[in-house]
């Protein structure tokens, strides 16, 4: 018996979310509570992609392992900066044991501290007045990001909703904002070709030019393009595609779930192909022999 289209559709974006983030960077779930959560909600596949920090992963594949219908991809998203913003590396399949890896990601989660902390004496000089001390307990054993600042922030009052803070304040271009250590995105690409994993340019429309920045990857080893994503319109994921169809990219996809605000689509929300994880598997495959 087939489905009821609106069912099928809520039941194919229940498989696969390749985009997902936990307590370890600035999500709300531990990595242990997100699998146990991506189970609950019927998917197949799901990545762990926390913030320039792979801790999570161990917890995850541990927790994953008492589900045999869920399979779990180590991964991580990679933060990059441009003149005019930012871009985000995804990395599947990655060896997160890497020692040149693990190098990388604990000098970006040293700079962001620092960051986080100039940030909260920028918001002070503006009278917003976020005590450090709260930003730290909200990030717990995270890495500190500008999502736990917003937090400390909505809780104060300073702000009504949590993307108002990025929105007027901690935004790129912000009275807040604060650069951070720079990475290009071709290191990035590199980083995560030498731990063994393959590169996917994150929800590639938050990129000023798309096409240019494919364009400049995929000879550094660029493998897919997210296409699925919970933010993009129809047009821009059927641009999407087109892109990755000009440059032989996989078109992957996820929620971007951080569980930090009830607004935010739900983990598993995006409906992404089964086909997605079947090229990325078949690539990593090759790769390992």
């Amino acid at each position: 018996m087939s489905l009821p289209a609106g069912q099928a559709a809520l039941r194919r974006a229940s498989l696969v979310d390749l985009h997902v983030h936990s307590n370890i960077s600035d999500g709300k779930l531990s990595p242990t509570e997100l699998v146990r959560k991506a189970a609950g909600l019927g998917l197949r596949v799901l990545s762990l992609t926390d913030h320039d920090a792979v801790d999570g992963t161990k917890p995850a594949l541990t927790a994953a392992a008492a589900f045999p219908g869920l399979r779990l991809i180590p991964g991580v998203e990679i933060s990059t900066d441009l003149p005019d913003g930012e871009a985000h590396i995804l990395g599947y399949y990655i060896d997160y044991t890497d020692p040149d890896l693990l190098a990388a990601l604990e000098r970006f989660r040293n700079s962001r501290q620092t960051r986080a902390r100039r940030m909260v004496e920028k918001l002070a000089s503006l009278g917003i007045d976020v005590d450090w001390g709260r930003v730290q307990e909200i990030a717990g054993e995270g890495s500190i990001g500008r999502p736990h600042i917003a937090r400390a922030m909505l809780e104060k009052g300073y702000i009504t909703t949590f993307v108002e803070a990025f929105d007027k304040y901690l935004g790129h271009g912000g009275p807040a904002y604060v650069e951070r250590d720079k990475m290009t995105p071709e290191e990035a690409v590199a980083l995560v070709v030498r731990a063994g994993g393959l590169p996917v340019l994150a929800h590639p429309f938050t990129v000023a030019d798309p096409d240019e920045m494919a364009a400049r990857l995929k000879p550094a080893g660029l493998v897919g393009v997210e296409a699925y994503y919970k933010d993009n319109t129809p047009e821009q994921t059927q641009g999407t595609l087109d892109l990755a169809e000009k440059y032989g990219l996989i078109a992957t996809g996820g929620s971007d779930y951080h569980g930090v605000a009830d607004s935010e689509v739900e983990m598993g929300g995006v409906e992404v192909p089964m086909e997605a994880v079947e090229k990325l598997e078949k690539m990593a495959r090759k790769g390992a022999r």
